[in-house]
């Protein structure tokens, strides 16, 4: 039969890509090379894996009993190859990474350089989504994720922290006024999130001793969209130091209601599924990031 490793990679690739063109684009392939590779493949099977549609493609029975073992092989794969690296000391092959835009933008992506630097034979795959993922059905090897956790299935190292403060920009202040006490935000266009609802309970107490709850004015799924709607002068907004820094170092964003915000600081956790043994990959990047945060007093 002779199946090889580069027929099973392209399957799975359009499998996850969920196209033949999408797939080959990934592998710097052509889209003629790329169904000819998956027509080799279900001929040496002599089965029929992926149905094609001018719309979509969708796994037979087969493709899907298929797909399982062809996920196991190529893990068993980067397993050899990370084993043999890690007789040498240093982990190796692809990792899988998946954060929210924000803190991919703003903590990961500067870091990058550096922990290639230090583990250069480690290929990193970095993938942004704002909610919260299916690790193995996106075959992300550790995610980075900020506030609580909801899913036990998860090991979880915790690796920092970053506080919350209340920001607008010096234009909007003063085309609209600085709100004295915690009444006044319902005077002001405020900046919040679609989901999830909680991340628009701000660390502020009303009248009775209770947190704000806002009914935001604009309301994006992105912390990143919101940093920039407040940059422009659209309204007041509550986000996590990591992501603002450098704009209230700079004067962009200036904290508002600052006496009157209690001290909330979010939980930053890298997530994973291997809880027993961690793979060198993953224990280089957590390490790293972990160090990293620490020098910097959390992700501020």
């Amino acid at each position: 039969m002779n199946i090889t490793l580069d027929e099973i990679q392209n399957f799975i690739a359009v499998v996850d890509a969920g196209s033949i063109t999408s797939a080959a684009q990934q592998l710097d392939q052509t889209v003629s090379a790329a169904s000819r590779t998956l027509g080799r493949l279900e001929q040496k099977l002599k089965t029929t894996l992926i149905r094609r549609t001018t719309r979509r493609i969708e796994l037979t029975d087969e493709g899907e009993a298929f797909l399982e073992r062809a996920r196991d092989i190529i893990a068993a794969v980067e397993g050899a190859e990370e084993a043999m690296a890690t007789r040498q000391a240093r982990p190796a092959g692809r990792l899988r990474i998946d954060a929210a835009t924000p803190f991919m933008l703003h903590v990961v992506a500067p870091l990058v350089a550096g922990y290639r630097e230090r583990f250069p034979d480690v290929d990193l795959e970095l993938h942004t989504s704002e909610g919260y993922i299916d690790l193995l059905e996106r075959r992300t090897d550790v995610a980075l994720r900020i506030g609580r956790l909801k899913d036990s299935t998860l090991h979880a190292r915790p690796i920092g922290s970053s506080r919350i403060r209340v920001l607008a920009s010096p234009q909007y202040l003063a085309a609209h006024g600085t709100p004295r006490k915690v009444a006044d935000l319902a005077k002001h266009a405020l900046l919040g999130f679609t989901e999830p609802d909680s991340l628009n309970e701000w660390p502020l107490l009303d009248t009775e001793r209770q947190p704000v709850h806002i009914r935001p004015s604009i309301a994006s799924s992105s912390g990143e969209t919101l940093r920039h709607l407040a940059l422009a002068g659209n309204g007041i907004v509550c986000l996590s130091d990591f992501m603002t820094g450098e704009d209230r170092r700079s004067g962009a964003l200036v904290e508002v209601l600052a006496r009157h915000v209690t001290e909330h600081r979010q939980p930053i956790n890298a997530v994973y599924y291997r809880n027993t043994a961690i793979s060198a990959r993953i224990a280089s990047f957590v390490n790293y990031l972990a160090e990293a945060m620490g020098e910097n007093g959390g992700a501020r």
